[in-house]
């Protein structure tokens, strides 16, 4: 029992030994975490003081509080201004290079409204080719990029700089992201203010801008793709086309029916300018008192809360062909004059007619002081809406047709001074573009002797830096040596006048158009234009504050739709009537001056020159509706006083 009792004791030595160890070994884990814990505060608290004092270095004195505020409200009125002008130009702030239309098929690559070039989104060009233009986000952010890294380095600090600031600033770095409601605008763009002794700098700058572009243009494309998955717009034209022209149908008559293209062109016209503005997108933004109007109402599977509008103007191109014609005319000859028939006195005079009727559509998405706007082709083919495009983006590859470089041609570039200018030479065969290399200055010439692709009638095209671009057409296979002669481009000072005033409160749009190539200004936000020599149309638009209150009031539009049954494949028609309501507006800027002029640019007038003075007619605010229209009108036919200081 003893040994038993000693053996016992041991263990429990043993046992108390083994806890002892424990704990000291417990104990120093516990010392170790306390350890990497304690480095952990103290590496936050550094952290947070670094972080601190960093902020405390540019936090902003004071003294250059209302200085950088000028800049950042600078960056935020042209954020505006530059999202404005891709509102009302489809997405785009640079203008896409223009094509035009011809007799056969009318449309343009850019649809003129109120004198601005609005790409259209889809339209079919000249030659029956069905084309999509519908701008990325990605592109439009790197255009505003673009756009702000220009205008920030027309900032003027003059003011500032007369109460004893220096500024020093070097080139910007621009990143925008547009956002629903919002742009973000971060600029990388070294800032050294200086006043008295104090010195203050930043390099990184972020500005907010409210704007709803983001949200118009995201809903806008919803708008396009359920249009070119259902092609609504061609139903609807379908139905006008059916309604307000002769398609087929029959009439009781023993005389030939004739119908004059003219009328029938007339009446589609006044048809559309009724029902387009009628179209809505489900949504909350409209009151509907009459059922029958909701056929005018297209649920694409989103409701929109935003103001959605459909415009047609009569003055827009359209194309309207109808088989078979006598020329200006449609002629059906009756059938029943046949002996025995005639006897009865039942004659009648069925006819078939088959249409090609195309025509803009401009969709615009409004609050009350932003705008995204694009246009699109409405087209039906041979009676039929034009099938449903499948459009899909493929990657960059090199065209066939550059592949195949067979021709010798020598390329001399020169300025209009017969100087010798290197440039960049591609070659353009309808839509396929070439890169073929860069005439190099030898022996006082600027030449490139290269291989060209063996296309007649495509273009040969230099650019330099500083000058417009040159074009030489290739008429002949047989061409050895090309000269092209490219215009120097001269920076100008602009300052807009309406009766001899330079404007203070007003704003203008000045279009300048040289060789289907148009300039937008935004005047007095840019106060600066390149010009190079040449003939140039310039049209100025002035807008005013105004406030013309447009009442509501209705109208009733009645039209003739077949009788149901045997009366109505006998061509019998009723006649249908609905209401037409016109909600309340109010116009806030209307136009108060302007006018077109067409001007020859010389050479010598930009070189003597470093301003430009446009001064407009004024044709005072209007109060009515009808004086509005009435200054519209007065842009065609005022003209412009144009003079180089």
């Amino acid at each position: 029992m003893k040994h038993i009792k000693k053996r016992g004791s041991n263990s429990q030595n043993n046992l108390s030994k083994n806890r002892i160890g424990f704990k000291k070994i417990f104990k120093k884990a516990q010392v170790t975490i306390f350890i990497i814990l304690a480095i952990l505060i103290i590496g936050g608290i550094s952290t947070y003081f670094i972080v601190r004092n960093n902020d405390v270095s540019q936090k902003i004195p004071e003294e250059f509080n209302q200085i950088y505020s000028y800049y950042l409200s600078y960056i935020e009125e042209e954020t505006s201004n530059a999202l404005m002008i891709m509102g009302q130009q489809g997405g785009y702030l640079k203008s896409l290079e223009f094509s035009s239309g011809n007799s056969y098929m009318p449309f343009s690559s850019h649809l003129n409204f109120l004198g601005t070039g609005i790409p259209y989104w889809y339209y079919v060009s000249g030659n029956g080719i069905s084309k999509e233009q519908i701008p990325s986000k990605e592109r439009m952010q790197q255009e505003l990029n673009e756009f702000l890294q220009e205008r920030l380095s027309f900032i003027d600090f003059s003011e500032f700089e007369e109460e004893g600031y220096f500024v020093e600033l070097n080139e910007p770095k621009v990143d925008s992201i547009i956002n629903d409601d919002f742009v973000l605008i971060n600029i990388d763009q070294n800032l050294n203010f200086n006043f008295n002794d104090l010195t203050w700098n930043k390099r990184k700058h972020s500005e907010k801008v409210d704007s709803l572009f983001g949200k118009f243009y995201n809903f806008a494309k919803k708008i396009y793709l359920d249009q070119k998955q259902t092609m609504f717009l061609e139903n609807y034209a379908l139905d006008i086309l059916r309604l307000y022209a002769p398609v087929d149908g029959s009439e009781i008559s023993c005389s030939p029916k004739i119908w004059p293209i003219r009328d029938i062109k007339e009446n589609l016209t006044i048809a559309l300018e009724n029902n387009i503005p009628q179209i809505k997108i489900k949504g909350d933004y409209y009151s509907l008192k009459d059922k029958e109007k909701e056929y005018f109402v297209q649920d694409i599977g989103e409701e929109s809360n935003i103001n959605i509008n459909f415009v047609y103007l009569r003055d827009w191109p359209m194309k309207l062909e109808v088989w078979p014609s006598e020329d200006i005319f449609l002629k059906a000859e009756p059938i029943g004059l046949q002996k025995g028939l005639g006897i009865l006195g039942f004659c009648y005079v069925p006819y078939h007619f088959v249409y090609d009727f195309a025509y803009p559509v401009l969709i615009q998405l409004n609050s009350y002081k932003e705008i995204f706007q694009f246009p699109i082709v409405v087209s039906i083919n041979k009676n039929k809406p034009r099938e449903a495009l499948n459009v899909e983006g493929l990657p960059d590859v090199i065209p066939e047709l550059c592949e195949h470089n067979l021709a010798d041609i020598s390329v001399y570039t020169y300025n209009n001074n017969l100087e010798p200018i290197e440039a960049s030479i591609k070659f353009k065969c309808f839509s396929n573009i070439c890169n073929i290399g860069e005439t190099q200055l030898k022996d006082n010439d600027a030449i490139l002797e290269g291989k060209f692709p063996q296309c007649v009638n495509g273009f040969i095209l230099a650019n330099s830096e500083g000058y417009e671009e040159g074009k030489y057409q290739i008429s002949s296979l047989d061409e050895e040596e090309v000269m092209i002669f490219l215009d120097k481009k001269y920076s100008l000072n602009l300052e807009v006048q309406k009766d001899n005033k330079k404007l203070i409160n007003d704003i203008a749009i000045i279009l300048f158009t040289k060789e289907n190539n148009t300039k937008t200004i935004l005047y007095p936000s840019q106060s600066q234009i390149e010009l190079s020599s040449g003939e140039y149309e310039i049209k100025t638009y002035i807008y005013s504050n105004s406030s013309i209150n447009l009442n509501s009031g209705s109208t009733q539009k009645c039209i003739k739709v077949s009788k149901s049954g045997v009366a109505g494949f006998l061509g019998f028609t009723e006649e249908k009537c609905f209401d037409i309501e016109f909600p309340e507006q109010i116009i806030s800027q209307v136009i108060s001056g302007g006018g077109t002029q067409k001007y020859y640019v010389g050479e010598s007038e930009l070189i003597g020159s470093s301003k430009l003075i446009v001064n407009a007619d004024d044709f005072n605010i209007p109060k009515t509706i009808e004086q509005l229209q009435s200054n519209y009108n007065n842009i065609e036919i005022s003209k412009l006083n144009i003079k180089f200081i």
